[in-house]
Protein backbone atom coordinates (compact mmCIF):
# COMPACT_ATOMS: atom_id res chain seq x y z
CA UNK A 1 0.00 0.00 0.00
CA UNK A 2 2.85 2.34 0.88
CA UNK A 3 4.58 1.56 -2.39
CA UNK A 4 1.42 2.45 -4.34
CA UNK A 5 1.24 5.85 -2.63
CA UNK A 6 4.90 6.49 -3.31
CA UNK A 7 4.49 5.58 -7.00
CA UNK A 8 1.37 7.74 -7.18
CA UNK A 9 3.19 10.65 -5.60
CA UNK A 10 6.13 10.27 -8.00
CA UNK A 11 3.74 10.17 -10.95
CA UNK A 12 2.07 13.37 -9.77
CA UNK A 13 5.43 15.11 -9.36
CA UNK A 14 6.51 14.18 -12.87
CA UNK A 15 3.24 15.31 -14.45
CA UNK A 16 3.53 18.38 -16.59
CA UNK A 17 3.08 21.52 -14.56
CA UNK A 18 1.91 24.81 -16.08
CA UNK A 19 4.83 26.47 -17.79
CA UNK A 20 6.29 29.10 -15.51
CA UNK A 21 9.16 31.47 -15.88
CA UNK A 22 10.03 31.38 -12.20
CA UNK A 23 8.59 29.59 -9.20
CA UNK A 24 6.18 31.37 -6.86
CA UNK A 25 8.89 31.45 -4.19
CA UNK A 26 11.09 33.45 -6.57
CA UNK A 27 8.35 35.90 -7.63
CA UNK A 28 9.48 38.51 -5.10
CA UNK A 29 13.10 38.01 -6.16
CA UNK A 30 12.50 39.00 -9.79
CA UNK A 31 14.78 41.81 -10.84
CA UNK A 32 13.74 44.50 -13.22
CA UNK A 33 15.02 44.70 -16.75
CA UNK A 34 17.32 47.51 -17.84
CA UNK A 35 15.06 50.52 -18.67
CA UNK A 36 17.15 51.42 -21.72
CA UNK A 37 16.69 47.90 -23.15
CA UNK A 38 12.95 48.23 -22.56
CA UNK A 39 12.82 51.51 -24.45
CA UNK A 40 14.84 50.09 -27.36
CA UNK A 41 12.51 47.05 -27.49
CA UNK A 42 9.50 49.38 -27.53
CA UNK A 43 10.99 51.43 -30.38
CA UNK A 44 11.58 48.25 -32.41
CA UNK A 45 7.97 47.18 -31.82
CA UNK A 46 6.67 50.67 -32.66
CA UNK A 47 8.63 50.71 -35.94
CA UNK A 48 7.21 47.29 -36.88
CA UNK A 49 3.73 48.58 -36.09
CA UNK A 50 4.25 51.78 -38.10
CA UNK A 51 5.52 49.87 -41.14
CA UNK A 52 2.40 47.68 -41.12
CA UNK A 53 0.28 50.78 -40.49
CA UNK A 54 0.95 52.13 -43.97
CA UNK A 55 -1.28 49.47 -45.51
CA UNK A 56 -4.44 51.51 -46.21
CA UNK A 57 -7.25 51.09 -43.65
CA UNK A 58 -6.44 47.58 -42.41
CA UNK A 59 -2.79 48.38 -41.64
CA UNK A 60 -3.73 50.61 -38.72
CA UNK A 61 -5.89 47.87 -37.25
CA UNK A 62 -3.18 45.22 -37.68
CA UNK A 63 -0.58 47.58 -36.17
CA UNK A 64 -2.87 48.33 -33.22
CA UNK A 65 -3.50 44.61 -32.65
CA UNK A 66 0.24 43.95 -32.73
CA UNK A 67 0.91 46.64 -30.11
CA UNK A 68 -2.02 45.43 -28.01
CA UNK A 69 -1.18 41.71 -28.03
CA UNK A 70 2.59 41.84 -28.58
CA UNK A 71 3.47 40.27 -25.23
CA UNK A 72 1.41 37.14 -25.91
CA UNK A 73 2.13 36.48 -29.58
CA UNK A 74 1.61 32.80 -30.39
CA UNK A 75 4.66 32.67 -32.61
CA UNK A 76 7.04 29.99 -31.41
CA UNK A 77 10.01 31.44 -33.33
CA UNK A 78 9.68 34.62 -31.25
CA UNK A 79 9.33 32.66 -28.02
CA UNK A 80 5.83 34.10 -27.53
CA UNK A 81 7.30 37.60 -27.18
CA UNK A 82 7.27 40.79 -29.20
CA UNK A 83 9.97 41.31 -31.81
CA UNK A 84 11.72 43.91 -29.67
CA UNK A 85 11.68 41.81 -26.51
CA UNK A 86 12.96 38.77 -28.40
CA UNK A 87 15.89 40.73 -29.87
CA UNK A 88 16.83 42.25 -26.49
CA UNK A 89 16.21 39.06 -24.47
CA UNK A 90 13.45 40.50 -22.30
CA UNK A 91 10.37 38.72 -20.95
CA UNK A 92 7.10 39.87 -19.47
CA UNK A 93 5.95 37.84 -16.47
CA UNK A 94 3.01 38.08 -14.14
CA UNK A 95 4.02 39.16 -10.65
CA UNK A 96 1.36 37.10 -8.83
CA UNK A 97 2.16 33.75 -10.43
CA UNK A 98 5.01 34.28 -12.88
CA UNK A 99 3.65 32.46 -15.91
CA UNK A 100 3.51 33.45 -19.55
CA UNK A 101 1.33 36.41 -20.36
CA UNK A 102 -2.03 35.72 -22.02
CA UNK A 103 -3.97 37.95 -24.45
CA UNK A 104 -6.06 39.65 -21.76
CA UNK A 105 -3.00 40.50 -19.68
CA UNK A 106 -1.16 41.80 -22.74
CA UNK A 107 -4.16 43.97 -23.67
CA UNK A 108 -4.38 45.43 -20.14
CA UNK A 109 -0.66 46.11 -20.24
CA UNK A 110 -0.48 47.71 -23.73
CA UNK A 111 -3.85 49.37 -24.47
CA UNK A 112 -2.35 52.85 -24.45
CA UNK A 113 0.21 51.97 -27.12
CA UNK A 114 -2.43 50.46 -29.41
CA UNK A 115 -3.90 53.95 -29.83
CA UNK A 116 -0.88 55.07 -31.88
CA UNK A 117 -1.28 52.72 -34.85
CA UNK A 118 -5.00 53.45 -34.95
CA UNK A 119 -4.00 56.90 -36.17
CA UNK A 120 -3.27 55.34 -39.57
CA UNK A 121 -6.89 54.21 -39.79
CA UNK A 122 -8.09 57.82 -39.58
CA UNK A 123 -5.31 59.22 -41.79
CA UNK A 124 -7.32 58.68 -44.96
CA UNK A 125 -10.41 60.55 -43.69
CA UNK A 126 -10.03 64.24 -44.56
CA UNK A 127 -10.32 66.90 -41.84
CA UNK A 128 -12.22 64.92 -39.14
CA UNK A 129 -9.76 62.03 -39.41
CA UNK A 130 -6.84 64.42 -39.21
CA UNK A 131 -8.27 66.08 -36.09
CA UNK A 132 -8.73 62.65 -34.49
CA UNK A 133 -5.13 61.79 -35.47
CA UNK A 134 -3.77 64.93 -33.85
CA UNK A 135 -5.69 64.29 -30.62
CA UNK A 136 -4.67 60.62 -30.54
CA UNK A 137 -1.07 61.60 -31.25
CA UNK A 138 -1.01 64.04 -28.33
CA UNK A 139 -2.60 61.47 -25.99
CA UNK A 140 -0.15 58.74 -27.02
CA UNK A 141 2.84 61.08 -26.65
CA UNK A 142 1.77 62.04 -23.13
CA UNK A 143 1.21 58.39 -22.17
CA UNK A 144 4.58 57.32 -23.58
CA UNK A 145 6.36 60.08 -21.61
CA UNK A 146 4.58 59.05 -18.40
CA UNK A 147 5.44 55.38 -19.01
CA UNK A 148 9.12 56.15 -19.66
CA UNK A 149 9.34 58.19 -16.47
CA UNK A 150 7.72 55.34 -14.51
CA UNK A 151 10.15 52.65 -15.71
CA UNK A 152 13.08 54.79 -14.59
CA UNK A 153 11.62 55.96 -11.27
CA UNK A 154 9.74 52.90 -10.01
CA UNK A 155 11.79 50.63 -7.77
CA UNK A 156 10.78 47.51 -9.74
CA UNK A 157 10.58 49.31 -13.08
CA UNK A 158 6.79 48.98 -13.21
CA UNK A 159 5.01 51.35 -15.54
CA UNK A 160 1.28 52.08 -15.33
CA UNK A 161 0.50 49.27 -17.79
CA UNK A 162 2.49 46.80 -15.66
CA UNK A 163 0.59 47.82 -12.54
CA UNK A 164 -2.76 47.51 -14.32
CA UNK A 165 -1.91 44.03 -15.63
CA UNK A 166 0.10 42.74 -12.66
CA UNK A 167 3.21 42.20 -14.80
CA UNK A 168 6.91 42.92 -14.74
CA UNK A 169 9.61 42.94 -17.42
CA UNK A 170 12.69 40.87 -16.67
CA UNK A 171 15.83 40.00 -18.61
CA UNK A 172 15.64 36.44 -19.86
Amino acid sequence: MNEEKTEEKMAQETEEKPETVETKANADALTRADPVKRIIAFVIDAIASIIVGFIPFIGGIIGALYMLLRDALPIEALGYKSIGKKLLKLSVVRTEAPTKVDYATSARRNWMFALGPLMFFFLFIPILGWIIDILLGIAVLILVIIEIIKIFTDEKGLRLGDKMAGTMVIEK
